[in-house]
């Protein structure tokens, strides 16, 4: 199946990437759209696709040329099938079934939220199952228990916004540009997280859902009572917006830890690569006796590695779709 090359185009990055016999990552490539949807304060899904059409050929160029291989070469194609917009994803995936198709190779689907949960052991061959991962990013906050490859039970969800959601609308009522959550993490450094009182939505209910529609509606009124934000109210602003949010997520995370009495805890998607995250995280494992797992801050938003990765454990198992499929997918069983 080696060399495998992987797409990923499900958002606002085209990505490419290279891996060889086990798991091991030849190249990475990753082009960004920032700077395009910053003029309209997000991403706008038109723009998106018609700049996966523009980059993607020469993204996976750069990353067959940094792999030293071959077009030729390749033993199998994978791509991001979902979840995503609709138009990116049919970038990518066209591009991955007409390269597969050509050659003759096998090509994949990888759900998307897989190749995040799987993006702190890329790399290695034999991921250590099970551990518990939240995974958080701007589409999507999910808390699961993973027991093994493709066996993965959904213990929460976010009720509305995602995590990341409620950085970027968050930052926007603050004025701040897009990328919000990267501002607010910028701002926060100089800022007390104590400043304002913000709440900490779904901390006293059962289960293991979060909700961060409730911290938009508070900053908003925030914002409304105090007026144009400057300077250090801005600061702790932002610091006590992120507090909220991590504070969140940690809770819920803490709670399922406890409960289900598992360790191995993974903390992965765009948003673990916020400090605030990951230094209350690393606080907790300290704390908890977690064995705590992370991907490198290039490995938490989108990109191609992760995908590829998740592909090749499921192309070493024999498990190859068949050539009109691009199966599996991420499959999660709710908790009852």
């Amino acid at each position: 199946m080696y060399p495998l090359l992987a797409i990923e185009t499900s958002c606002d990055e085209t990505a490419a990437a290279v891996l060889g016999p086990g798991a091991t990552v030849l190249s990475n490539v990753v082009r960004s759209q920032i700077p395009e949807h910053r003029l309209y304060g997000g991403v706008v899904p038109e723009v998106a696709s018609r700049r996966h059409v523009d980059w993607l050929g020469p993204v996976v160029d750069e990353a067959l040329e940094q792999a030293g291989i071959g077009r030729d070469d390749l033993g199998s194609v994978a791509a991001t099938r979902g979840p995503g917009l609709v138009g990116c994803l049919l970038v990518g995936l066209s591009y991955a079934q007409g390269t597969a198709r050509a050659l003759g190779i096998p090509v994949m689907g990888v759900n998307h939220m897989e190749g995040h949960l799987l993006a702190p052991f890329v790399g290695d061959p034999d991921p250590p199952f099970p551990f518990l991962a939240l995974v958080v990013s701007g589409g999507h906050t999910l808390l699961i228990h993973a027991r093994g490859l493709g066996e993965y039970e959904l213990l929460g969800e976010t009720r509305d916004d995602a995590a990341g959601e409620a950085f970027d609308k968050g930052a926007r009522l603050l004025g701040l540009p897009y990328p919000g959550g990267v501002e607010i993490d910028k701002l926060s450094q100089t800022g007390r997280a104590d400043a304002v009182a913000l709440p900490r939505p779904m901390s006293r209910k059962p289960g293991y859902d979060f909700s961060f529609s409730g911290l938009k509606t508070a900053t908003r009124q925030h914002v409304e009572k105090a007026g144009a934000l400057e300077g250090e109210a801005l600061s702790d602003m932002c610091a006590s917006l992120q507090e909220a949010i991590v504070d969140s997520l940690l809770l819920k995370t803490r709670k399922a830890a406890r409960t289900l009495g598992i360790r191995r805890v993974v903390v992965t998607g765009g948003v673990a690569a916020n400090s605030r995250l990951r230094s209350a995280f690393a606080a907790a494992a300290a704390k908890e006796g977690w064995e705590l797992h992370r991907p490198g801050r290039g490995l938490c938003t989108d990109n191609a590695a992760m995908i590829g990765y998740a592909a090749a454990l499921h192309l070493a198992t024999g498990e190859v779709p068949p050539e009109a499929d691009v199966a599996p997918g991420l499959r999660l069983a709710s908790r009852a």
